[in-house]
């Protein structure tokens, strides 16, 4: 039995304790909100993430740093990427040195297109790292909805303790060692997704939808590539997987933003307030800057970015790409070469 420290109570954070306290871990979710941390405790219902699904008691739930992570075995960090360095600050004098951190969010640190192991490793020195990635809505984890995953870790022995931790018949864990291309799949289907969704928006039928989403492919694998990942990671669950799950899902948060975008709503008023967070609005910025500063093209993500960035129109944003160039199609394997 472990004991599991969960730094984040929002949805996809709730489900994965979920997923530990079914094992027989201890567990211990913070938050930064003492007033829903409370009502959660007493709920028993995380009715503003996660609401209609009911939480053991043998889950603890706090607002305090120190004592979320006392005596843990594992941090599982669940925060959005938009916060992760704010709240990573915060668990600096307050985490011990020994638990080994897993990263489950799928986005990069706003101010310098890191990583989420990347800024973990930053912040907190000298830790073991893992990260959890695939196709994966947070509700149907929490409910027991047959679900497979990949966690991927520099040492093998790291990935497979996670994988006891959590595998269980309806949560399937799988293994790598490629944490590149595991953790950049997770962050680069979500860019791809707001395009698909833009697609919806637009009418534009499933042939242009399927296209699209081969190419969103095309340009993860080439940017992931040459960020260190190999490409038939992109193959597995954290590529092909997610990007499945996140283009079509109906619950896809991602894939709705795009939705909207192509029936002519604005990013900024998407985005403005207490919105759920969308991942892929708030990096396609930094997958842009870091596609140019690699000389990578990625066509998509960039119409993503100028969207999002009130540049374009979907519309517009659709012209330009069909105008593009006709070039050959590359196999998966020329993309090891740094294919364009």
């Amino acid at each position: 039995m472990a004991r599991a420290a969960v730094i984040g109570d929002g949805a996809w954070g709730t489900a994965l304790a979920l997923c530990l306290c079914r094992n027989g871990h201890r567990v211990c979710v913070w938050g930064p909100d003492p007033d829903l941390i409370a009502d959660t405790r007493k709920s028993r219902e995380n009715r503003r993430f996660l609401p209609g699904v009911p939480l053991p008691d043998a889950i603890e739930w706090t607002a305090e740093p120190a004592e979320a992570v006392q005596k843990a075995d594992v941090v599982v960090f669940a925060v959005p990427s938009r916060f992760a360095a704010a709240v990573l600050a915060r668990f600096r004098p307050a985490g011990p040195a020994g638990p080994l951190w897993l990263s489950v969010t799928k986005g990069l640190d706003p101010e310098r297109a890191r990583t989420m192991s990347a800024l973990i490793a930053a912040v907190m020195g000298e830790v073991d790292i893992a990260v959890m990635s695939g196709p994966s809505f947070a509700d149907e984890v929490a409910r027991g909805v047959p679900t497979a995953v990949v966690v991927a870790a520099a040492k093998r022995q790291v990935a497979e303790t996670v994988q006891r931790w959590f595998a269980q018949p309806t949560f399937r864990v799988y293994t790598s060692d490629d944490v590149a291309g595991v953790e950049l799949g997770g962050v680069l289907k979500n860019v791809v997704a707001i395009a698909a969704g833009a697609c919806d928006g637009l009418g534009l039928g499933e042939n242009a939808k399927a296209a699209l989403v081969t190419r969103g492919l095309a340009e993860m694998i080439r940017i992931g590539v040459v960020l260190g990942a190999r490409p038939e990671t992109f193959a597995g669950l954290s590529g092909v997987g997610d990007l499945m799950l996140t283009c079509y899902g109906r619950a896809s948060r991602n894939r709705t933003f795009g939705e909207r975008l192509g029936r002519g709503e604005r990013a900024v008023d998407l985005l403005r307030g207490a919105a759920p967070t969308v991942e892929g609005a708030l990096n396609c910025r930094q997958v842009a800057t870091l596609a140019r500063e690699h000389g990578v093209e990625m066509p998509i993500a960039e119409a993503v970015r100028d969207v999002v960035e009130g540049v374009l129109t979907c519309r517009e944003a659709v012209d330009r790409l069909l105008r593009r160039e006709p070039k050959p199609e590359q196999s998966m394997v020329s993309f090891a070469g740094g294919g364009r």
